[in-house]
């Protein structure tokens, strides 16, 4: 259980950078397509953030060369396009259905609340499952 409260705090952290990443970048461009760079800008942050805490924290994984770090990270991102496309789709369909700021995060929320459920179980089986060699 204690994974799991780590875990979930984690997420939380991580979900933060997101929203706080998307509202800083939304109030400082406001033009043609800023909810996407917004989503785009605030998912990167969250990614980030969220390796660093998983690598070190949750799954306590030694890299032993940059090299082997990039392609961990990599392989982190890549599990991450299934659970991003859910994120977005929450919340760019709260945006849709409700026209509002507020329903456009709690539907980020709710779809990086999955989203993390999913990830942690593909990142458990195929980003950090065994030391390279």
């Amino acid at each position: 259980m204690h994974l799991a409260l780590k875990y979930s705090f984690f997420a939380l952290l991580a979900t933060a950078a997101n929203l706080l990443t998307q509202e800083i970048f939304g109030r400082a461009y406001s033009e043609a397509y800023s909810i996407y760079l917004a989503m785009i800008a605030g998912t990167i942050a969250g990614w980030i953030s969220k390796y660093l805490l998983d690598k070190h924290y949750i799954f306590v994984f030694k890299t032993q060369s940059a090299g082997e770090d990039m392609r961990k990270f990599l392989v982190y991102g890549l599990t991450g396009v299934f659970t991003t496309a859910l994120f977005w789709g929450f919340e760019l369909g709260f945006e849709t259905m409700f026209g509002t700021k507020f329903a456009r995060y709690l539907g980020a929320v709710i779809g990086l609340s999955i989203g993390y459920v999913v990830k942690y179980h593909l990142d458990k089986r195929l980003v950090f499952s065994k030391q390279d060699s």
